[in-house]
């Protein structure tokens, strides 16, 4: 890997860990206590702490150092934690993300911004009177400390050592008790208990054999190996176990907790690395377990012989590791084991690839079309079935090329919970954020675009929308306000909603400031719909005051210009003093869809098939009324029409013997659209048309047929629009 790439791969995965610690800290807000997410938020601070110390990012290592020993305080109750602290912390938060994106972006050995880092500063002082553990307090503290080490026996750093010697040691020349003489260089020896009980009888004790064995009781500020290797020149001669103090198997469970997970190791392994386990102790236990195994295969009744014993269960039983370490390791390596499994169905890919993949999947689909257009030209039957098969495979292979860049909206929804907290506290207002259908699938080029108009919109909801809290109790509300962000499929579409239940909107109002700004003629007649998408017309406010977050009348009418450029629609329905709904309808890709196939005169159109209820054939059908006022009865159902002919202006204004009507469903509205000819399903890849055919009325692209011929695709959602907003009129349809 050049070094460029693991660069970005640690931009990336500093991302990843920066929103696993924002949500975190989403959570602590309501449950300070919980471990779970404390642990992510030290882990993410000291990951990139790790990670940005390999790259050199001596500013990202040196601010993240300070939030992860406040962290690591915060774990073990030294220090507690409040919604102040929960505050800083977000904003260290956003000044870490912004060290990496300065360290990253810098040339090498370019010097941090001065502002940027008096901010690091500015942020480190109001942590400071926190951590018990700073640089001044350690300094004002090292007397007090080396006095109360003096005065006790230290009980949270004593070791206990087992040893027992075995027969032949006096013999070779052991002295039991210089290991204990030794050991009063290194630190304390609080008792010593001996075991004797391997002692024989009288009749059969041998003077020279040893029979000793010790309990030691030791205290020493120091590690397992270290203590080891006082006994280094005995290990044959006697049995050593070295349990740690209380104090080190909090150290050792802290370490397996900050332990990686990115690699599988074994229990055994894993023990070494953090210190608690010597390698002499592993090896030990591992040959303890080879003989087991030898015995198991030469036992004669394999059916009743016992499985070898796990290794850890072999370190217990000799004493070399304590039952709750062993099972933080377990856990720790059955976790490692999840992530590496689930982590090797996924791959990172980029997007620009993928992208260049769909496109390359669109020209297929458009030869295949050629391809099936010509065998059925010159007749070929013979190869019939290949064509069906390679139909079959490329359809196959558009789905599942266009499922890769599918994701879930859920993570763009959940971003808002630290726009709905950070906003509602700066207007003093107590909001709640609801999501539903996070896991509603859409494509991530049209997710990266909807970011910005849905934060505008959640922005305004929590402005505009929700009351303060003393408002909201005078009109008999919870003074807690809620937003909603949810999400569903429909008709090949994902319908996106914001509401809140805040004071709504008032239509004469808007009314009144639209005749105000000229967008309205005071003798026009406006149906309350109509007065309320006003809201997304340039310069239209209803705020009295400007604030810095809305309020001049700037952004709902790019809010409505960017779904727009994504071939949706944005609708508003408000309630005064009950809330307001913004409806937002997007298609799922912005690439290929199934369309169905329509022609009027010489010209053919494309209908979003998922979008397409039923076909009718006019004059054939006994329950189709046709009428001249540009609706039409169907079954009793009145539906409003158009003819696409006439509509776009092709050809000449004759009718067709035998029309069709197609009927579509946009939402909850139907419509219906007379064409001459059915041509039906088919695979259609969507261009876009260019800036000289953008604001094209009732077209949502083209796309290029088998034969070669230009399609235009049809804009259902606009066009049904425009057809119900024209029969609403009508009187005819008034009484529906």
């Amino acid at each position: 890997m050049s070094l460029e790439s693991a660069k970005q791969t640690f931009i990336q995965e500093a991302a990843d860990l920066l929103v696993a610690m924002e949500d975190a800290l989403l959570s602590l807000e309501e449950s300070p206590d919980d471990a779970d997410h404390l642990h992510q938020v030290f882990r993410a601070m000291h990951t990139i702490k790790g990670t940005a110390g390999v790259f050199g990012y001596d500013p990202v290592v040196n601010f993240t150092h300070t939030v992860e020993t406040l962290m690591d305080e915060v774990r073990s109750g030294a220090v507690a934690l409040d919604s102040d602290l929960i505050a800083v912390l977000f904003d260290c938060r956003d000044h870490t993300a912004k060290l990496v994106d300065a360290a990253t972006d810098a040339e090498d050995g370019a010097a941090l911004d001065p502002a940027l880092e008096a901010e690091g500063d500015a942020l480190i002082a109001r942590l400071a009177p926190r951590l018990s553990t700073s640089d001044d307090a350690a300094e004002r503290g090292q007397d007090d400390a080396a006095e109360a080490s003096a005065s006790t026996n230290g009980g949270d750093h004593n070791w206990v050592i087992s040893l027992q010697f075995r027969p032949d040691a006096l013999r070779n020349g052991m002295d039991p008790l210089s290991f204990i003489r030794y050991l009063q260089t290194m630190g304390e020896i609080i008792a010593v208990f001996p075991n004797i009980d391997t002692l024989s009888d009288l009749e059969t004790f041998d003077p020279e054999s040893c029979y000793l064995g010790f309990r030691i009781i030791f205290n020493c500020e120091t590690d397992k190996k270290s203590i080891e290797n006082v006994f280094e020149f005995a290990e044959d001669d006697c049995d050593i176990a070295i349990l740690p103090p209380s104090s080190e198997i909090e150290h050792y469970l802290r370490l397996l907790d900050e332990l990686s997970d990115t690699e599988v190791k074994r229990t055994g392994e894993i023990l070494v690395q953090i210190g608690a386990l010597t390698p002499k102790e592993l090896s030990r236990a591992l040959t303890q377990q080879a003989v087991e195994q030898i015995q198991e295969d030469e036992s004669d009744d394999d059916s009743q012989t016992p499985d070898t014993r796990p290794i850890g269960s072999i370190l217990v039983e000799q004493s070399s590791i304590s039952e709750p370490v062993l099972d933080a390791a377990l856990r720790k390596q059955e976790k490692s084991r999840e992530k590496a499994t689930k982590e090797s169905q996924f791959i990172r890919i980029d997007a620009a690839r993928l992208g260049h993949l769909i496109d390359l999947v669109g020209e297929l689909v458009i030869h295949n079309a050629a391809m099936k257009v010509m065998v059925k030209r010159h007749g070929i039957d013979d190869v019939d079935e290949v064509v069906g098969s390679v139909d079959h495979l490329v359809e196959e292979i558009r789905d599942n090329a266009l499922q890769l860049r599918m994701v879930q909206i859920g993570d763009t929804f959940s971003r808002f919970r630290r726009v709905v907290r950070d906003v509602s506290r700066d207007l003093d207002k107590d909001i709640d954020l609801v999501i539903n259908g996070g896991d509603t699938e859409l494509d991530k080029t049209v997710v990266d675009k909807i970011n910005d108009p849905l934060t505008h919109l959640v922005r305004n909801a929590l402005d505009h929308g929700i009351e303060r809290n003393d408002q909201r109790l005078a009109k008999g509300k919870p003074a807690r306000g809620k937003v909603e962000l949810s999400a569903h499929h429909d008709s090949g579409h994902i319908v996106i909603e914001i509401k809140d239940d805040g004071a709504g909107l008032d239509p004469e109002k808007i009314l009144g400031k639209a005749k105000a700004l000229g967008l309205v003629r005071p003798e026009q007649t406006l149906s309350r719909r109509e007065i309320l998408q006003l809201i997304f017309e340039p310069g239209l406010s209803t705020k009295d005051q400007a604030s810095d977050l809305s309020g001049r009348g700037v952004g709902m009418d790019v809010v409505r210009r960017n779904i727009e450029g994504l071939r949706g629609t944005v609708e508003l329905d408000s309630i005064q003093d009950q809330g307001t709904t913004v409806t937002i309808v997007l298609p799922l890709t912005l690439a290929i869809i199934d369309g169905f196939l329509v022609g009027t005169g010489t010209d053919q159109y494309v209908i979003p098939l998922a979008q397409v209820v039923e076909c009718v054939e006019i004059g054939h059908e006994a329950d189709v009324e046709r009428q001249d006022c540009h609706y039409i009865s169907l079954r009793g159902e009145v539906l409003p029409y158009l003819r696409l002919r006439d509509f776009f202006g092709t050809g000449d204004n004759s009718r067709s013997e035998r029309e069709s009507l197609v009927v579509v469903r946009f939402g909850h509205s139907k419509a219906g659209l007379v064409v001459d000819e059915l041509y039906g399903e088919l695979q259609t890849v969507i261009k876009p048309l260019g800036q000289i055919f953008e604001r094209l009325k009732g077209v949502a692209g083209a796309t290029v047929l088998g034969t070669g011929d230009i399609a235009l695709i049809l804009d259902v959602a606009e066009l049904t629009s425009m057809l119900h907003r024209e029969s609403s009129q009508h009187p005819a349809l008034a009484t529906q």
